[in-house]
């Protein structure tokens, strides 16, 4: 007899040196990296027994590629030569 999840079961796994935990849930499965909030990839139940596991977990591959070139862009590459915040008097 199969135990029934009723809730989470969350296991750390290391894949290419980079530690990520897998929440296994009611409502699906979620992969996200080490000290992160945000899944990078999340799959639900509904979507596996639709069909549509393929095409989720490729909209999300991509969405997370787009969010961290998106934060490469963003951040400055030279520290060093930025100016120092000034400082206001209380």
């Amino acid at each position: 007899m199969a135990t029934v999840l009723d809730k989470e079961l969350k296991r750390q796994i290391t894949l290419d040196g980079e530690v990520y935990t897998v929440a296994l849930g009611p409502q699906g499965v979620r992969l996200t990296g080490k000290g992160k909030r945000k899944p990078e990839v999340e799959l639900r139940w509904r979507d596996l027994l639709s069909g549509e596991a393929a095409m989720a977990v490729a909209l999300n591959a991509s969405l997370s590629k787009e969010r961290k070139a998106n934060a490469e862009a963003a951040a400055p590459s030279d520290r060093k030569n930025a100016p120092a915040p000034k400082r206001r008097k209380p």
